[in-house]
């Protein structure tokens, strides 16, 4: 049997193990393992299997995804999440579905240092879903806003997702975090204009609030600067070359800490926040320990260059490529993690990338995006079972219902960024 063969029958496994509910991680390292014996020997699958953990645990880059992590953490468990849904349903205050506005932007802005979409969700769920509520704001849309804009966080720098798609593909991770900031940004206006647009439509669905002045607009900015100030830290730490992305997470992670503790974080929340930092890693490690292994298999298999020699066989062009494997990313992303996703399918598909001269910047970002529309489709919106995990109370019709409209404004975002790929290079031309 040839290995072109064995490599289909190994992605073949891969999705019924999935299907059968084996965790990603562990069904990665079995299909790269079996694969690579089956091509190779099982003398090199051992051998292989001894190094690649080590190789990928003392790899210097990933050490930035414990620092990410830790860093929202803290932030949630330091209160800085409640402070900055304050200051800016303040600065909100008398809009018409100014909470729902309010939500989205403190979803924006914790995300600028947690890094993480479900962090983003579940921390900014617990502090807003209850005011929104108490406001009478209709429950699908108080919670569509939160899982879209918990949704942020895998785009706007400092990004695990762009991370791990940089490691993997070798490309500059300060480079991904600069090409995601346009992107994000504009996720963060068009959910605010969604909203506004829901309210003109059918302005029942939620209340103004409490018009405030603009002198307690101005005041109620100072809940954003421990924000701000980690976040232009780390992003023109690492814009300027002060240091590397990889020291841009710890030092970021160290501010993160030192306002933690000076606003009276405890022995015991900083031990808690370590824990939750651990499990977290020890996740994401074991995943990129499989997606390694995967790798190699499919490399030696050859099958990325086979499907390459089809597509350039049938003369497609690099555009209608890229659209294919966006539409693959999409339907995926109903039913897996957006992580796991990417590292399961990103050593299949840059190859092809590299072999038709699309450029891998502008690709892993709108790779990214379509993967963050995973994160609020059903069957399987992670975000969503997340909001729902926090507010067992709102039906996952609801916020499933609540969300569709998010949904649209992400594919018009997706839509602008393929026309206009400046949109994600900007900075680095």
């Amino acid at each position: 049997m040839g290995s072109e063969a064995i490599g289909a029958m190994g992605l073949g496994l891969l999705l019924v193990l999935m299907i059968l509910r084996v965790p990603v991680a562990l069904t990665m390292l079995i299909v790269g393992v079996v694969g690579f014996a089956q091509i190779i020997s099982w003398d090199a699958a051992v051998a292989q299997l001894k190094t690649v953990p080590v190789e990928v645990l003392s790899n210097y880059s990933f050490s930035a995804v414990p620092m990410f992590i830790l860093m929202g953490v803290l932030a949630a468990h330091s209160g800085m999440a409640g402070k900055l849904f304050d200051s800016t349903r303040t600065i909100c205050g008398g809009w018409k579905g100014g909470l729902a506005i309010a939500a989205v932007g403190s979803c924006g802005i914790f995300s600028a240092i947690s890094g993480s979409s479900l962090a983003t969700a579940s921390t900014m769920t617990r502090v807003a879903l209850p005011e929104m509520e108490r406001y009478g704001y209709n429950r699908g849309l108080a919670t569509g806003a939160l899982a879209a804009g918990g949704t942020l966080g895998i785009m706007i720098p400092p990004s695990i997702a762009l991370l791990i798609y940089a490691i993997l593909t070798e490309q500059s991770v300060g480079d991904m975090f600069m090409a995601g900031l346009i992107p994000g940004l504009l996720g963060l206006v068009m959910y605010s204009l969604t909203i506004t647009v829901i309210m003109r439509l059918r302005p029942s669905l939620a209340v103004a609030g409490e018009p405030t002045s603009w002198k307690a607009k101005l005041a109620s900015m100072t809940g954003l600067l421990p924000f701000f100030g980690v976040f232009l830290i780390m992003i023109l730490g690492i814009y300027f070359g002060v240091f590397t992305p990889t020291e841009g997470a710890s030092v970021g992670a160290f501010a993160t800490l030192i306002y933690a503790l000076v606003k009276g974080m405890r022995l015991a929340g900083l031990w808690h926040s370590v824990q939750e930092t651990l499990a977290l890693s020890a996740v994401v490690f074991f995943m990129l320990v499989g997606a390694e292994t995967l790798g190699y298999f499919i490399s030696v298999s050859r099958i990325s260059f086979s499907i390459t020699d089809l597509l350039f066989s049938m003369d497609l062009t690099p555009i209608v490529v890229v659209l294919c494997i966006l539409a693959l990313y999409f339907v995926l992303g109903m039913f897996m993690d957006s992580i796991a996703m990417l590292v399961i399918t990103v050593p299949v598909v840059y190859p092809i990338i590299q072999a038709m001269g699309i450029d891998p910047v502008w690709f892993g970002i709108i790779t990214v995006l379509t993967v963050e529309l995973g994160l609020m489709t059903p069957p399987v919106g992670m975000n969503v079972f997340v909001i729902k995990a926090m507010a067992p109370h709102v039906g996952l019709g609801e916020i499933f219902k609540g969300v569709a409209p998010f949904v649209v404004s992400d594919l018009l975002r997706l839509a602008l960024l393929i026309l206009f790929p400046v949109l994600s290079t900007f900075f680095l031309l």
